[in-house]
């Protein structure tokens, strides 16, 4: 996939508290990190827009279990577990969408309620290329989003994990992704 003028990257929650030992860990999440990286940096050569979408709850935030959701809590507003991972080298011009930021609104995509299409539409971008974590829920959800909204959009496969809350979630996630018309790749395959 060639990284052109209209191309930019979308993060996926790469936060702390989904990686390994985190407050909702993502099983084997660290194995995707280099992934990502080389990513961003293929990216960032290119001079292209990097997007880090990032879950950002308020601490009684209606997702979590004390509040009848179904999560733990995690990736609460200013504190460590909703840091990007510091394995992650993010630029000084990354562009941080946050979402699920109220008290009772839950977001999986990184379109919802947020200015992520506003942004990319603004850069002239056409085409995403999106990774991180987890395949079954945020990632799928931005995907699906921005395929409803008419961009080409690149799933870098071994740069994404998933929850796997019933087996076979993540592999059903990219076939949903797929039928939507959803475009699988690997971070090698980026030019």
């Amino acid at each position: 996939m060639r990284i052109t003028e209209k191309t930019a990257l979308v993060v996926v929650d790469a936060q702390i508290d989904f990686f390994e030992g985190g407050a909702l860990a993502v099983p084997g999440s660290n194995a995707v990190l280099p992934a990502i990286q080389s990513s961003i940096d293929k990216f960032l050569s290119k001079g292209r827009p990097l997007f880090a979408t990032r879950d950002w709850h308020p601490a009684d935030h209606c997702s979590f279990k004390a509040q009848g959701g179904i999560w733990p809590p995690h990736c609460i507003q200013n504190t460590s577990g909703a840091k990007f991972h510091p394995k992650l080298r993010m630029p000084p011009s990354l562009i941080i969408i946050s979402k699920a930021d109220q008290k009772n609104k839950d977001a999986y995509s990184g379109f919802q309620e947020t200015d992520l299409n506003a942004e990319l539409t603004k850069r002239k971008i056409s085409e995403i290329t999106v990774c991180g974590l987890a395949i079954d829920y945020c990632v799928k959800h931005t995907a699906l989003d921005a395929r409803k909204l008419n961009y080409r959009v690149y799933l870098l496969t071994d740069a994404i994990m998933g929850v796997n809350v019933k087996a076979g979630d993540s592999s059903n996630a990219i076939r949903e992704m797929e039928k939507a018309g959803v475009i699988k790749i690997i971070s090698g395959e980026l030019e």
